[in-house]
């Protein structure tokens, strides 16, 4: 991978991660529209993608750091004790929905790297990723509430739902949000827990990948990640803005133009790829 490809992937990261769109399918089927020679099964692409994930980790902490600043607090039990009762009650929830896609990801590491290979594979499940988003806005409740009112097992059908985006072309903040939008909140509410959630799910990736960056034979590659990862942070926060905006605006079908996103470039790619 040269140093300008690993700008470009990163700018796709930081603008497709928050975007239910898949960033990990982005990053499996651009390259191979364009035809770049990037071997998806090298030891070192999947810590690439982790380096880039870890941006996007530290803008969402960036974004949101109110929200893990008043979680922090009430873990070491500061603060009014409504406040304390109800930041706790949103950390349990935030690792009722993290647990199943933890878990499978660590389980599931080996088949995943078969996947990333395989770009006319993830264009196919960018579909689907398109259709549930689709679906999901005509099967959500009327009457959505706020995140105050999630209840446990809507908090763990949103991380079961999580689980599905460890396929590449599956988007884990598309799915997070479906989870959401399906459990009854609003598109703000269900996007704030799917940003949420993102963090110790990135997190945990990062714990397992980063080593491996640490001992690549290939130092200045290993500048051109960091470079990288940067570059993402930047463009994450901006989208993560864009999109807390956006939702704020609209809880009336908000999933449907990224559903018609991805259902068309989808079937593009894969028209691209075959031919």
């Amino acid at each position: 991978m040269t140093p300008l490809q690993a700008v470009w992937m990163a700018l796709l990261q930081g603008a497709t991660e928050l975007f239910p769109i898949s960033s990990l399918g982005h990053a499996v089927i651009v390259p191979a529209v364009l035809g770049w020679k990037i071997d998806q099964r090298a030891p070192g692409f999947l810590p690439f993608l982790v380096v880039l994930h870890l941006g996007t980790a530290a803008a969402l902490l960036l974004y949101f750091w109110r929200d893990w600043f008043g979680l922090a607090k009430a873990a070491l039990g500061f603060g009014p004790r409504h406040e304390i009762l109800e930041n706790r009650r949103l950390l349990g929830l935030i690792a009722v929905a993290t647990v199943p896609a933890a878990i499978l990801g660590f389980a599931a590491e080996r088949m995943l790297q078969q996947l990333f290979a395989d770009p006319t594979l993830a264009a196919l499940f960018l579909m689907v990723n398109g259709a549930v988003l689709f679906a999901s806005e005509r099967m959500k409740r009327r009457g959505s509430h706020a995140l105050s009112a999630l209840t446990w097992r809507g908090a763990l059908a949103i991380g079961l739902s999580q689980s599905f985006a460890l396929i590449p072309g599956i988007s884990r903040s598309g799915m997070t949000m479906v989870g959401g939008v399906l459990a009854g909140l609003h598109h703000k509410d269900a996007a704030r827990f799917s940003f949420l959630i993102a963090t110790p799910i990135i997190g945990g990736a990062g714990v397992l990948e980063v080593p491996k960056l640490l001992t690549h034979p290939n130092s200045n590659f290993g500048y051109t990640m960091w470079l990288a990862g940067l570059i993402a942070a930047v463009t994450a926060y901006v989208s993560t803005a864009f999109l807390m905006h956006y939702f704020r605006g609209h809880d009336f079908d908000a999933l449907d133009p990224f559903a018609y996103y991805c259902l068309g470039a989808g079937a593009l790619s894969v028209i691209w790829l075959l031919s």
